[in-house]
C-alpha cells in the first residue's frame, strides 16, 4: 500500500534547467544593452563557470560576473540583468505537462504529498508559491532543514517522519538517479525515475519504475493500492 508520494522539485515538478537557461539568456541580453562590452558567448561562459564553482542556486552570480569582468560592479548593468532575469524566470516557471492534474488526483485520493529538495528553503518555497503549489504539499523538506543533501538519508527520513508513514509505504519521484533514486532506495522507499526531466542522459536509473510522463504515477499507485 502506497500512502505517500514524495517528489523532488527541480526537473521533476518544474523544468528548472529550461527556466534557468531562458532567464540567463534574457539577463545577458539586457546587460549587453546596458553597456557590457563582452559577447553573449563570453558572458555565458563566465556565468556557467561561476555556477559550476558556487552552485546553480548562487544568488550573487551577476555581481561576481561584473567584478571579475570589469573590476567593479556597474549597478546599471547589474540592475538590468537582474530585472530581465526575474521577468524571464517568472514567465518560464511552469510545471511539466500533467503535473497539476496528477497532483489534484493524488489529493482527491487522500495520498499524502511531500517535496524533498536540495534547494535552499527560500528558493524552493518561492518556486512552489509561484506555481500555486504551496497549499498542496503536506511536507516540504529542503537543504536548510537538514543540512544534508541527497542521497544522504536525513532528507528522506525527515519527510517520512513528518508524513507519519513507513518507508515501504512511500514512493519517491525524482530526475537524478544518483541522488533521488539511490537515496530513497537506501532508506527502503519505492522509487520512480522522472525520465521526462532527466538532463544527464541517464542509461540506468536504478529505480523500480521509469516515468516518461508524470501521469504514469497514477497507474503505479492503482497497481499497489487496488486489492487483488
Amino acid at each position: 500500500m502506497i500512502r505517500a508520494v514524495i517528489f523532488d522539485l527541480d526537473n521533476t515538478l518544474v523544468d528548472f534547467m529550461g527556466m534557468k537557461r531562458q532567464a540567463v539568456d534574457a539577463a545577458i541580453g539586457a546587460m549587453m544593452d546596458a553597456g557590457m562590452k563582452l559577447t553573449h558567448e563570453q558572458i555565458k561562459l563566465n556565468i556557467d563557470k561561476i555556477y559550476t564553482e558556487q552552485g546553480i542556486e548562487y544568488q550573487k552570480v551577476f555581481d561576481q560576473l561584473l567584478q571579475e569582468s570589469l573590476g567593479y560592479v556597474d549597478f546599471r548593468i547589474l540592475s538590468a540583468g537582474i530585472i530581465a532575469y526575474r521577468r524571464a524566470r517568472e514567465a518560464a516557471l511552469k510545471p511539466y505537462p500533467h503535473v497539476t492534474a496528477t497532483l489534484m488526483k493524488l489529493v482527491k485520493s487522500n495520498i499524502k504529498l511531500a517535496v524533498v529538495s536540495d534547494a535552499p528553503a527560500r528558493e524552493a518555497w518561492l518556486r512552489l508559491c509561484y506555481m500555486n503549489f504551496h497549499h498542496i504539499f503536506d511536507v516540504v523538506v529542503t537543504f536548510d532543514d537538514t543540512g544534508e543533501r541527497k542521497p544522504g538519508p536525513k532528507p528522506f527520513q525527515m519527510a517520512l517522519s513528518k508524513l507519519n508513514v513507513q518507508a515501504n509505504e512511500a514512493i519517491m519521484i525524482g530526475d537524478w538517479a544518483e541522488r533521488d533514486m539511490v537515496g530513497a532506495k537506501n532508506v527502503g522507499m519505492i522509487t520512480a525515475f522522472a525520465q521526462y526531466g532527466d538532463v544527464f542522459g541517464t542509461q540506468e536509473a536504478q529505480s523500480d519504475y521509469v516515468l516518461k510522463d508524470i501521469k504514469q504515477l497514477l497507474e503505479i499507485l492503482d497497481k499497489h493500492n487496488t486489492p487483488e
